[in-house]
């Protein structure tokens, strides 16, 4: 890295605001709108699958900040990346932490039961490949160089 670019991706937003604003506004909606996506009868059944999606991302996102918490690399996009890494939930997807975030999305549209946070996912996954990833991944390239480029050939961005 030149000695006037800044260490961090310059990312738009921390991501899970990003996530959070995708639930937000289909929360608005669903206020002032209710529409359900499947009949009332199947509330309580919808409400645990999305509490048990919801601690599978939780759980994902431990362990994958438990990698770099023993990397000694911040978890934070905004702050500078110390290491690349590249072995245990890393060897399955670069993106761990957001694929847990989308998980955790669609734990809450099943426990708020609403259709209006289903328009609003694409939203958010677009901001963040173009906000986020996008932006992760040339900080990434141009601080790693080939060894992040080789690890980025071996991994799959999502899963």
């Amino acid at each position: 890295m030149g000695i006037n670019e800044k260490d961090s991706p310059g990312v738009i937003a921390p991501p899970p605001l990003i996530y959070f604003c995708g639930l937000a506004l289909g929360g608005i909606i669903h206020w002032f709108f209710p529409r359900h996506i499947f009949p009332a009868e199947f509330g309580a059944m919808t409400k645990i699958a999305g509490a048990l999606l919801i601690v599978a991302g939780l759980g994902l996102i431990l362990i994958a900040r438990s990698k770099m918490q023993k990397a000694q690399t911040n978890i934070e996009p905004w702050k500078p990346t110390k290491a690349i890494i590249s072995d245990g939930i890393y060897s399955v997807s670069r993106n761990p932490i957001y694929a847990a975030m989308i998980i955790i999305y669609f734990g809450a549209t099943l426990i708020v039961n609403s259709v209006w946070f289903v328009p609003f996912l694409p939203v958010v996954i677009l901001a963040m490949h173009y906000g986020v990833i996008l932006r992760e991944e040339k900080y990434l390239e141009r601080k790693f160089g080939d060894e992040y480029l080789a690890y980025k050939n071996r991994v799959r961005r999502w899963i």
